[in-house]
């Protein structure tokens, strides 16, 4: 059974990641991230929220990852799927972020709002209670197909971004340097943290060991 120190580090790594991303949608006409982008356009374009266009897609792919390989589906991915965009959702609610300057300030906010984005996108995947929608997506067509995992995205993250383009949306400079900039934070923090994770976990379980043997 999954501890609660996991299940607190995910719902803390949703809450940062969620932030990241509204910050990042708040300045979007510097370009956002190839999902980002469809949300956002198809919330122009035929109403709702962001966020519920977030969770509606989030939902498809998971039944299409179910249909490939169920391996990649538990009940973390089901909370990601609906958190955040509840929470994108929320923060926008709030309108607390500043207005766009259409000034180098904007740019300098994008670019905290990716570094939020890949430290929570991090914390949330070390606690190790499911795959996001998305990632859980593309490593069962990468395993249905026999692919690498890297092209796989590339092409999947294409398509979606030439999609998103086709309907208007904020595609610019930033949506093809953001994988540049989040993929390394994100890699560093999910292998710090679950690093951290594993050693709480196993200084606990040595703690446990000589009251469960006596």
């Amino acid at each position: 059974m999954l501890s609660s120190l996991r299940w607190s580090i995910f719902f803390i790594g949703l809450l940062i990641f969620s932030f990241g991303i509204t910050m990042t949608i708040n300045v979007q006409h510097l370009g956002l991230h190839p999902w980002d982008v469809l949300n956002v356009s198809f919330f122009e374009k035929v109403g709702l929220s962001i966020g519920s266009w977030n969770i509606i897609i989030s939902i498809i792919l998971i039944i299409i990852s179910w249909l490939l390989d169920k391996s990649y589906i538990k009940l973390g991915t089901f909370f990601n799927a609906i958190l955040v965009g509840a929470f994108v959702d929320f923060y926008m609610w709030l309108d607390f972020l500043p207005a766009p300057t259409n000034t180098w300030i904007d740019v300098v906010l994008m670019i905290i709002g990716i570094v939020i984005m890949g430290f929570g996108g991090g914390i949330y995947n070390a606690a190790g209670v499911g795959s996001g929608p998305r990632d859980g997506f593309m490593l069962s067509i990468s395993d249905k197909l026999g692919a690498p995992i890297g092209r796989v995205r590339i092409i999947s993250e294409s398509l979606v971004l030439v999609i998103g383009l086709i309907l208007g949306g904020p595609v610019f400079v930033f949506t093809f340097i953001f994988t540049f900039i989040q993929s390394p934070i994100f890699q560093y923090f999910y292998l710090k943290v679950g690093k951290r994770i594993n050693l709480i976990e196993q200084h606990r379980s040595n703690k446990e060991l000589p009251s469960n043997s006596a």
